[in-house]
């Protein structure tokens, strides 16, 4: 698997998680459902944009701030595009931010199968 697939698999596992972060705001429980879906591929996205940098960059300071400033800019972008006076940016925010910085520091950590093999 490579770092691309990794960024994508976590992103939107941590996605789910994200989502679920709107019980904790009871203004938009109702919408609970849609939020997770919507997080989720936020999160794929930011895990494929993540994974991408990961294979060009090879350096852990950057995958981690290229991934908090993926993950603050797709939840600025969400949280913009909500209805109503209450656009909720730093509850969209915060955990957003968080997902893009466990996905740039897993993705630049992960070497693969085919490196493990070749260390023997």
């Amino acid at each position: 698997m490579n770092k691309i697939v990794y960024g994508l698999i976590l992103g939107a596992v941590l996605g789910i998680f994200d989502g679920l972060t709107a019980y904790f705001t009871p203004a938009v429980r109702a919408a609970l459902l849609g939020i997770v879906i919507g997080s989720t591929i936020k999160g794929l996205i930011a895990g494929a944009l993540i994974g991408w940098f990961a294979r060009k960059v090879n350096s852990l300071a950057l995958g981690i701030v290229f991934g908090l400033a993926v993950g603050l800019i797709l939840a600025f972008a969400v949280a913009a595009m909500q209805p109503g006076p209450d656009h909720y940016y730093f509850q969209i925010m915060l955990p957003g931010g968080i997902v893009g910085l466990i996905v740039g520091y897993a993705t630049q950590k992960y070497h693969g199968a085919a490196t493990e093999a070749a260390r023997g």
